[in-house]
Protein backbone atom coordinates (compact mmCIF):
# COMPACT_ATOMS: atom_id res chain seq x y z
CA UNK A 1 0.00 0.00 0.00
CA UNK A 2 1.69 2.81 -1.33
CA UNK A 3 1.98 6.13 1.17
CA UNK A 4 0.17 9.54 1.10
CA UNK A 5 2.75 11.34 1.76
CA UNK A 6 5.26 10.15 -1.54
CA UNK A 7 3.61 12.33 -3.49
CA UNK A 8 4.04 16.03 -1.37
CA UNK A 9 6.61 18.49 -2.71
CA UNK A 10 9.33 18.96 -0.53
CA UNK A 11 9.72 22.17 1.16
CA UNK A 12 12.80 24.43 1.68
CA UNK A 13 13.86 25.87 4.96
CA UNK A 14 13.75 29.75 5.10
CA UNK A 15 17.22 31.02 6.44
CA UNK A 16 16.88 34.70 8.02
CA UNK A 17 20.26 36.54 8.96
CA UNK A 18 19.07 38.21 11.66
CA UNK A 19 17.72 35.00 13.78
CA UNK A 20 20.16 32.81 14.74
CA UNK A 21 19.05 32.07 18.21
CA UNK A 22 18.34 27.66 18.46
CA UNK A 23 14.56 26.84 19.49
CA UNK A 24 15.70 25.58 22.47
CA UNK A 25 17.23 28.45 23.88
CA UNK A 26 13.62 30.11 23.07
CA UNK A 27 11.92 27.08 24.50
CA UNK A 28 13.61 27.39 27.95
CA UNK A 29 13.01 31.14 28.50
CA UNK A 30 8.93 30.03 27.37
CA UNK A 31 8.87 27.81 30.11
CA UNK A 32 10.54 29.59 32.76
CA UNK A 33 7.88 32.57 32.02
CA UNK A 34 5.13 30.56 31.81
CA UNK A 35 5.93 28.23 34.91
CA UNK A 36 6.68 31.81 36.48
CA UNK A 37 3.16 32.63 35.67
CA UNK A 38 0.91 29.40 36.84
CA UNK A 39 2.45 30.34 40.19
CA UNK A 40 1.55 33.92 40.30
CA UNK A 41 -1.93 32.89 39.39
CA UNK A 42 -2.81 30.31 41.57
CA UNK A 43 -1.01 32.76 44.10
CA UNK A 44 -3.99 35.60 43.43
CA UNK A 45 -6.33 32.68 43.36
CA UNK A 46 -5.89 31.73 46.54
CA UNK A 47 -5.63 35.27 47.37
CA UNK A 48 -8.96 35.98 45.91
CA UNK A 49 -10.62 33.07 47.53
CA UNK A 50 -9.26 34.27 50.96
CA UNK A 51 -10.89 37.40 50.78
CA UNK A 52 -14.04 36.21 48.93
CA UNK A 53 -14.26 33.87 52.53
CA UNK A 54 -13.54 37.01 54.74
CA UNK A 55 -15.71 38.93 53.44
CA UNK A 56 -18.59 36.46 54.17
CA UNK A 57 -18.13 36.42 57.64
CA UNK A 58 -18.46 40.06 57.55
CA UNK A 59 -21.67 40.01 55.72
CA UNK A 60 -22.74 37.00 57.80
CA UNK A 61 -22.70 39.12 60.72
CA UNK A 62 -20.94 37.36 63.50
CA UNK A 63 -18.29 39.36 63.41
CA UNK A 64 -20.32 42.31 63.73
CA UNK A 65 -20.83 43.91 66.79
CA UNK A 66 -24.06 44.48 68.51
CA UNK A 67 -25.11 48.34 68.67
CA UNK A 68 -27.40 49.76 71.13
CA UNK A 69 -29.13 52.72 70.38
CA UNK A 70 -30.30 55.05 72.97
CA UNK A 71 -34.19 55.40 73.45
CA UNK A 72 -35.22 58.69 72.43
CA UNK A 73 -36.68 61.13 75.06
CA UNK A 74 -40.19 62.63 74.75
CA UNK A 75 -39.10 66.15 75.28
Amino acid sequence: MPSSNQNLPITNQVNTPGLSIPTEICLTFATGSFLIGILGLQTISKCLQSAGMASEEVFRGELLPILHFPNPSNS
